[in-house]
């Protein structure tokens, strides 16, 4: 029997920030989610500020060449890594200049600051950030409902459709969301009910839903003889949960098929539309 030969390439990216480096990961994990066949060896260095370590860096972007992606704010480093770079052959892409000349010509205003790292310097955003953390971990799955009024989002759904991590994710941009679960032969809370609340469920097919429970029980040691994952039963469960959606007139996004942030882009997107069509009524009643 003949082996199916293996086409993936291996190519080396080298990753360069004066700050954590969390810029430069996304950008390049993103970028290379657009090819297929190739293998990315991530080469990473933070907090940069310093000639000697370009030099470092320089010496191993020599042993293994690759793409070079970079956001540094001293220009003498910066000057240092193109010249090296240039030197040996490789390009070096400073992923925020573009954006950032963007915004100085359009706004005719300078906008950038010498200092690294500031773009995760403590802010008023960053503690928004914190408060609609703790916000969401406090009400998860259905806890502290009564004060359900001062949640941006709540999300609803039956067990395993994704309604802690989308929250969580939500709440990491700083957005407070609360989460309640639909149970079945539970009433929901009189709470979720109130006008001006802006809820979407959340949804997701009966045959995923089974296999998410049956994985989720066997990962704790739990028995899968249980009412938890008869499809019939999940059946019903997602047919109430529909009906309970359509009743209220609350929006539902299907998780079947979608990531984390795929979900939460969907509830972004309804929340716009919430908010714009309340300031529409909000201008008419002026």
């Amino acid at each position: 029997m003949q082996l199916k030969e293996n086409n993936t390439k291996k190519i080396h990216i080298h990753l360069i920030s004066d700050s954590t480096g969390e810029t430069v990961s996304t950008v390049a994990r993103s970028a290379g989610a657009h090819f297929k066949n190739f293998d990315t060896i991530e080469h990473n260095w933070v907090l940069v500020r310093s000639i000697e370590q370009i030099n470092k860096i320089l010496e191993e972007i020599k042993e293994n060449k690759g793409l070079v992606i970079f956001t540094l704010i001293d220009k003498s480093i910066r000057k240092s890594l193109e010249a090296g770079c240039k030197r040996i052959g490789v390009p070096a892409v400073p992923i925020l200049d573009q954006v950032v000349m963007t915004i100085e010509e359009f706004f005719k205003y300078d906008l950038a600051i010498d200092e690294p790292g500031r773009q995760h310097a403590l802010s008023s955003n960053y503690f928004d950030r914190i408060g609609a953390m703790q916000y969401t971990l406090a009400h998860d799955d259905g806890q502290q409902v009564h004060n359900l009024n001062e949640a941006e989002i709540v999300l609803v759904g039956v067990s395993r459709t994704s309604k802690t991590p989308t929250s969580m994710y939500l709440a990491n941009r700083g957005i407070k969301v609360a989460n309640v679960p639909i149970v079945p032969r539970v009433q929901l809370p009189e709470a979720l009910v109130r006008k001006g609340l802006f809820v979407v469920g959340l949804t997701t097919s009966p045959e995923r839903l089974k296999q998410i429970r049956k994985s989720r029980l066997n990962a704790v040691g739990e028995s899968n003889e249980t009412e938890y994952i008869k499809e019939e039963l999940i059946e019903e469960e997602v047919l109430r949960a529909k009906k309970l959606f359509n009743q209220h007139g609350w929006p539902s996004i299907d998780v079947t098929r979608k990531s984390i942030e795929e979900t939460a882009a969907a509830v972004l997107d309804l929340l716009r539309i919430f908010k714009e069509r309340n300031q529409f009524e909000s201008s008419n009643k002026k």
